[in-house]
């Protein structure tokens, strides 16, 4: 029997500064829920594998590579491993990383 599963991190989260939720994680892939309050910065990092960032609602800025891109709600920005980056929120965010 197939057991159905509803998770309501992501709705839950708080903006509250920086919060960072794992949501899956797995051989394969790794999911992570991140809420920033207006004006809170994910600082610089790196990841170890290639990611997929979608913007859930809000809207950051994302550096990388001497570059600023700003990010609003539905839009999804995908970059490489071992890149250093960092984000600001530009007021409450909250956003997906998969990878």
């Amino acid at each position: 029997m197939y057991m159905i599963g509803i998770d309501n991190t992501i709705a839950q989260q708080p903006f509250d500064d920086l919060q960072v939720e794992q949501l899956v994680n797995n051989p394969s892939m790794e999911i992570l829920s991140v809420s920033l309050a207006k004006g809170a910065l994910y600082p610089k990092h790196s990841s170890p594998k290639d990611v997929h960032l979608f913007v859930l609602e809000g809207s950051i800025d994302f550096f990388i590579e001497n570059q600023m891109i700003n990010l609003t709600t539905q839009q999804h920005f995908s970059f490489s491993k071992n890149v250093e980056h960092w984000v600001m929120a530009n007021e409450d965010t909250k956003f997906l990383i998969i990878r």
